[in-house]
């Protein structure tokens, strides 16, 4: 089981994708997979990051609170105002304008802790901007969503906070209490975490795209450019918000890590519970799904050859 777990870690990003391949073009081998699941298989998701945590993780908040603030604020910031800006200067439908909003108000996605490990970024701090960000989720999720989309469409802000806090907290806190309890058993199973965690993000991304085969086809290249662009731009914008702030260099890739790496999943859950007449706004986040662990293996990559100390002079 942990040869199959390394492997499934290892390879994430082209799992991810052939099965992504898969459900567009032969939509009818995927259609099985009901769209009703999504949020379960997120508590799964949501559930096992909890199980990975502890109380200890937190403590870079209290050690390092000037780093975890520029982090979360960017979070917040950046994402929401780049999905919005690549919405309209690209013309999306109101759809699609949602789906992409939702992708950019949720917070880092908990590839980013791995993505950052691999690019011998500072973990640490990583972990630490996701608990949070995943905090504050509830409040700030459906908070930005309803103020950038309020003049495109009626937001049910209620719902989302609901759904967040169903989906998202309840999963993470059940984990991380279990792991403060049950510590010496949760360590026998980790290794096989990241298995159900793919296993679930696949489900998750063959029900959205089977079951939206024709629409996302029909979108042409322009939602396939938009979610790249977000997802590029929000790893360039985390770096030189690195550099403003005179972080150094494992810093800045964590920095940039957690701002380009989104939770789509919970951005395709939300749009599924929250906007149920408008499909095609599940589809932003099951595209960003695949590309971003495509482009978070590509940029570890180039991280981990960056020399760190000529860099920094």
């Amino acid at each position: 089981m942990k040869r199959i777990s390394d492997f499934v870690g290892k390879y994430m990003a082209w799992i991810v994708l052939i099965i992504a391949a898969l459900a567009l073009f032969m939509p009818g081998t995927c259609l099985w997979i009901q769209t009703k699941w999504i949020n379960y298989l997120l508590m799964i998701v949501m559930f096992g990051m909890g199980l990975t945590m502890k109380t200890s993780d937190f403590a870079v908040v209290f050690s390092r609170p000037r780093d975890v603030i520029i982090g979360c604020l960017a979070q917040f910031a950046v994402m929401p105002l780049l999905a919005f800006a690549l919405g309209k200067a690209f013309g999306l439908s109101d759809e699609l304008l949602v789906g992409v909003v939702l992708v950019g108000t949720c917070p880092g996605g908990t590839s980013s802790n791995v993505i950052t490990y691999l690019s011998k970024g500072d973990t640490a701090l990583s972990v630490g901007m996701t608990s949070i960000n995943t905090l504050l989720a509830p409040v700030l999720t459906p908070l930005l969503t309803y103020l950038y989309l309020k003049i495109s469409v009626n937001v049910d802000v209620k719902s989302m906070f609901i759904s967040i806090i169903q989906v998202v907290l309840i999963p993470v806190g059940l984990g991380l209490l279990i792991n403060k309890l049950f510590g010496k058993y949760t360590q026998k199973i980790v290794f096989a975490l990241p298995t159900v965690s793919v296993t679930a993000i696949c489900l998750i991304v063959a029900a959205v795209v089977s079951h939206n085969s024709e629409k996302i086809l029909s979108t042409g290249l322009t939602i396939f450019m938009i979610v790249i662009l977000h997802n590029l731009l929000g790893y360039l914008c985390g770096f030189l918000i690195g550099i403003l702030f005179r972080m150094d260099m494992p810093r800045k890739k964590a920095v940039s890590i957690e701002i380009g790496m989104q939770n789509s999943g919970l951005a395709t859950s939300l749009a599924s519970s929250a906007f149920p007449q408008m499909p095609m706004a599940t589809v932003p986040g099951a595209i960003f799904s695949v590309w971003h662990n495509i482009s978070g293996a590509v940029l570890a990559g180039i991280y981990r050859r960056i020399d760190d100390q000529s860099m920094e002079e």
